[in-house]
């Protein structure tokens, strides 16, 4: 989805990978976010994303999500 929508470069993605060096500013997140709710239909509603998180946390945040 980074890589499709966002032009993120696969290369540059690991879970270290803090999300404002992937150039995602804040409109972009909530677009990610919107996003990932409906194509794995769960609510991040009460998922806080900023710039200063991970792409490991995110995935974290998601997994959560998913498994409740």
């Amino acid at each position: 989805m980074l890589e499709e929508r966002f032009g993120v470069a696969r290369g540059e993605v690991n879970a270290d990978t803090p999300l404002r060096n992937l150039r995602l500013d804040s409109l972009a997140l909530e677009e990610l976010r919107v996003l990932i709710e409906e194509q794995l239909n769960v609510d991040l509603e009460e998922v806080s994303l900023t710039s200063r998180d991970t792409v490991g946390q995110l995935v974290a945040a998601i997994d959560g999500k998913v498994a409740a």
